[in-house]
């Protein structure tokens, strides 16, 4: 294939054209078919193909909502040269459930390179790795934080591949992540391909958070702009923070959690985060930093069990 060529599922865009593609996945029981819709765009000039895509997880909205203002925004209909594969909802199923995960509680992002006779959730990750991955040249792909969870917004990128790193550093998200990918995630074999898949976090499942997805959709802007296909640029409100370490403060115990700090809080070893209370107004536990850094993820949820991840903390950051 040459640079210029774009080939999904044998149908050819031609330079300047735009397109949806409708990629068959499976049939549910009920006799409905699950399409991944693929909206394509691309510039008369040749540059890079770029892979921009939310919903992997199916509650994960603030993703999906980013890549849908992306699309009605006209932004990929102003490419001055190279393509851009957007794929607003990849987890249909999950999405309609208001899941994380596709049938049998199967995550997507733990599927990869999946197969494509087998469960929905390997069918989906198999169809992008093998129709899609292929012509791309790097891509993004939008989460938020699961469960009760909500995260700072930022970028993580695979350790050690300097791409990836500059791609990060384009989009310019307040917190940069270096992380080794995940066995059976997207990133893990994107990275196998030598494809660059930078993957941004930002909000709750299922709550929309304006902050997150305006930072989205900046980074977005920012990140097409440094690889020539944009004009336009937004520059970023503030200095990017670079992590080169993060870990959880889990609950000591069970009961009802109530946080002091939040997300985007700079924090001090022994600073009070939270406290957990018994339901009975007998205990009090309270939640301590135990590191220099920044709350990058909290837990919402107002009743946790021992173990819980509480804050996600960043550190030794530059």
């Amino acid at each position: 294939m040459s640079k210029n060529e774009l080939i999904i599922n044998k149908k050819s865009i031609e330079p300047g054209a735009q397109d949806i593609i409708r990629l068959n996945v499976a049939r549910l029981p009920s006799g409905t078919v699950i399409n991944l819709r693929i909206h394509v765009y691309r510039s008369i000039q040749p540059g890079p193909i770029v892979l921009v895509m939310g919903g992997v997880h199916g509650d994960e909205i603030n993703g999906v909502e980013v890549v849908r203002r992306a699309i009605s925004s006209g932004m990929f209909e102003r490419l001055r040269c190279g393509s851009v594969v957007a794929i607003p909802l990849l987890n249909i199923y999950g999405f309609i459930n208001f899941s994380r995960d596709a049938s049998d509680g199967k995550d997507v992002n733990r599927n990869f390179p999946g197969n494509m006779h087998g469960s929905l959730a390997a069918r989906v990750a198999g169809t992008l790795t093998k129709k899609v991955l292929p012509q791309v040249d790097f891509g993004i792909d939008f989460h938020t934080g699961g469960g009760a969870r909500y995260n700072y917004p930022q970028i993580r990128y695979t350790k050690d591949d300097p791409q990836a790193a500059a791609l990060a550093g384009a989009f310019a998200a307040p917190y940069l992540i270096a992380k080794s990918p995940v066995l059976k995630s997207l990133r893990k074999v994107a990275h196998t391909m030598k494809k660059p898949i930078l993957v941004y976090e930002g909000g709750e499942s299922l709550r929309f958070d304006g902050f997150s997805i305006e930072n989205g959709l900046a980074g977005l802007q920012r990140l097409l702009h440094s690889e020539g296909l944009l004009d336009e640029s937004i520059p970023p409100t503030r200095k990017p923070i670079h992590f080169e370490k993060t870990t959880w403060i889990r609950a000591d115990r069970s009961g009802l959690f109530e946080w002091f700090q939040q997300s985007g809080c700079k924090v001090s070893a022994g600073e009070p985060l939270g406290v957990i209370n018994d339901p009975y107004g007998e205990a009090v536990v309270r939640v301590l930093a135990k590191k220099d850094g920044y709350i990058i993820g909290h837990n919402n949820a107002p009743v946790v069990s021992e173990g819980d991840a509480l804050f996600h903390i960043g550190f030794e950051y530059k």
